[in-house]
């Protein structure tokens, strides 16, 4: 699981609740059916009417994204990985990556290595592994959308709710104390489009960018480690090349291996 995501809502609950309590204001108040209808059927509603049911159908896996431990290879084993490789070709040939091709578990590693020891050319292999990070990529935009809009349209549904609200309120002018009442729960709703589009919305549509942008880095860094192998560079001129994608910290391990470098087997 995602600890970050779970921590993040809890103390934003948290936050919130501590507030209106200091604040002299009761939870009771949020219990509050016309604001919550108008929010998140409201939002619902929109997010509906703005994307295609092909896109919206996907909307339970984002959330298993959102909430799930992101999967991706150590950057500093996989360029192990290609050094070892890349000393395996120069001495043996491509087609002696057939056995390690098997054991690859990353469908888009394994596909990039088999093209290679296909015999494909290194632009045909670019140009086909290119695309296909490309729309990963534009699946992934596509689905952090969702949440950007829905966390557009909540604090303005907010605003239409407490707009409702005030309209009910000022139907009768004659009990002050009633009145009072009458427009505190009108800001409910302007409570809960804030808070569900700027604490959830917004923040998970960033967290999908997020992830999306790791793994098409990793999954770009693995094309240039293939090519790397086709074109029988030495290993450690891949170590260097595919180190340019690391933080410094990383490269200073890459460093410390010393000149034989990561691939050099025992």
């Amino acid at each position: 699981m995602d600890i970050s995501s779970l921590v993040g809502i809890i103390v934003a609950f948290i936050a919130l609740i501590t507030g209106m309590i200091l604040k002299g204001v009761g939870l009771d108040s949020l219990v509050n059916p016309a604001a919550i209808l108008i929010i998140i059927f409201g939002t619902f509603a929109a997010v509906t009417i703005a994307f295609p049911m092909k896109e919206l159908k996907r909307v339970p896996k984002l959330f298993k994204i959102l909430f799930a431990e992101t999967k991706l290879v150590n950057d500093i084993e996989l360029i192990k990985m290609f050094s070892q490789w890349a000393d395996l070709a120069r001495r043996e040939g491509l087609l002696a990556l057939e056995g390690k091709a098997l054991e690859v578990e990353d469908p888009f590693l394994k596909n990039g290595l088999t093209l290679a020891i296909d015999g494909q050319n290194a632009d045909y292999i670019r140009d086909v592994l290119t695309e296909e990070v490309e729309a990963l990529e534009e699946r992934h935009i596509s689905g952090a959308a969702i949440f950007t809009q829905a966390g557009t349209y909540a604090p303005t549904l907010g605003v239409l709710g407490a707009v409702v609200g005030l309209i009910a309120a000022l139907k009768d002018l004659s009990d002050v104390e009633k009145l009072g009442h009458a427009i505190s729960a009108a800001f409910v709703a302007t409570l809960l489009g804030i808070f569900t589009g700027y604490v959830l919305w917004h923040p998970f549509a960033n967290k999908l960018k997020r992830k999306s942008a790791l793994e098409v880095r990793q999954k770009r860094m693995m094309i240039e480690g293939v090519l790397s192998v086709l074109e029988g560079e030495a290993p450690r001129v891949i170590e260097q090349k595919l180190a340019s994608y690391l933080t410094k910290e990383e490269r200073m391990q890459i460093t410390e291996s010393g000149a034989g470098g990561l691939g050099k087997e025992a």
